[in-house]
């Protein structure tokens, strides 16, 4: 099964409530921090949610 590498880029304060709490569903507290998720269509969801504010790459 892919994989998805997901890098916190910018920060979430003065964002949303939604999409920070978004973020800590992630496991994302730093910028730069990184985690690696499943492939699966929740994380994907999550991702696009704050896609302005994390890199997302497949990894294997």
């Amino acid at each position: 099964m892919a994989r998805l590498k997901i890098t916190q880029t910018k920060s979430g304060i003065g964002g949303k409530q939604n999409q920070r709490d978004t973020l800590r569903s992630l496991g994302l507290h730093k910028i730069g921090q990184s985690v690696v998720k499943d492939d699966k269509p929740e994380f994907r969801g999550m991702a696009n949610t704050v896609a302005h504010l994390v890199k997302v790459e497949e990894v294997d």
